[in-house]
């Protein structure tokens, strides 16, 4: 059996499929995985994009193969310059405190030896994560404090009137308004009295109905039968009552008729 293999291997049955071979190799070849938030905010920890590339060859041959400090030579061969600029490059990143050059220790070889150690990067990148992450924060909680959906106080934007009744609603629901519900009771104070709308809400509440559709229905029925006090509404809610109870007697009374008559037929073929 084969040992920890090192170098290159290659398929020793030719009689390969090109197409086939490159989706292999695509694929066990393995790929080279790099943070978002570092391709988010390298640009503000002064990493230029070429300087960026660097890098990127960097981790791949640390990751990959073990290359703990790539020569300018070697990262030439992956990138369109030469070596000269490669090694200023490298240089400007490790006076930027980007990346630093440490020492390593194989515990396999009992070996130390140099390499480039990329600590530093994401230090900064923390220091930057840190503090969008704080920002942020920051912009949860001034959401949180307006309302509890993001919204700014909605009963800022109408009356005195509105904003009033806007308080009430969100007592009763238990929870703060949307923009568009303040709209809809804006609506109705425009056009009903505000002890009205808060009496449609409290039958509302009382039927277990915490919706603008349900209240809108009540206020709609009142403006049809022009019922626009509280006395008025309590009068036709006696009137109704009293023509349900009438209207329930008379159906006694029917029932009782026909009974009676049932009755008497029934009497009539035993006579």
């Amino acid at each position: 059996m084969a040992g920890v293999l090192k170098g290159r291997t290659v398929k020793c049955d030719q009689k390969v499929n090109i197409t086939a071979a490159f989706g292999s190799d695509l694929v066990l070849e393995g790929f080279t995985s790099l943070p978002n938030i570092l391709l988010k905010v390298y640009v503000k920890i002064g990493i230029t994009d070429f300087q960026m590339m660097i890098l990127i060859h960097m981790i791949r041959l640390h990751v990959e193969e073990k290359e703990y400090f790539p020569s300018p030579e070697l990262l030439s061969r992956f990138m369109s310059s030469d070596t000269d600029r490669i090694k200023r490059e490298i240089d400007e990143l490790i006076e930027k405190d980007i990346v630093s050059i440490s020492e390593f220790y194989d515990s396999a070889s009992n070996t130390v030896f140099k390499g480039y150690d990329f600590d530093p990067l994401f230090l900064k990148i923390s220091d930057v994560w840190a503090a969008m992450k704080a920002r942020e924060i920051e912009e949860s909680k001034s959401c949180l404090k307006s309302d509890g959906y993001g919204y700014e106080r909605v009963r800022d934007m109408f009356d005195v009137r509105t904003a009033g009744l806007i308080s009430v609603f969100e007592k009763e629901f238990g929870r703060a308004l949307s923009p568009m519900e303040a709209e809809q009771i804006s609506q109705w104070a425009d056009e009903t009295d505000a002890d009205l709308i808060v009496e449609a809400l409290k039958r509302a509440v009382l039927r277990g109905k915490h919706n603008f559709k349900y209240i809108n229905g009540i206020l709609l029925e009142w403006k049809k039968n022009n019922l626009r006090t509280l006395q008025s509404i309590a009068e036709y809610d006696a009137d109704f009552q009293r023509r349900r109870a009438g209207k329930d007697v008379r159906a006694g009374r029917a029932v009782n008729k026909n009974d009676s008559k049932r009755k008497a037929l029934i009497r009539s073929l035993y006579i």
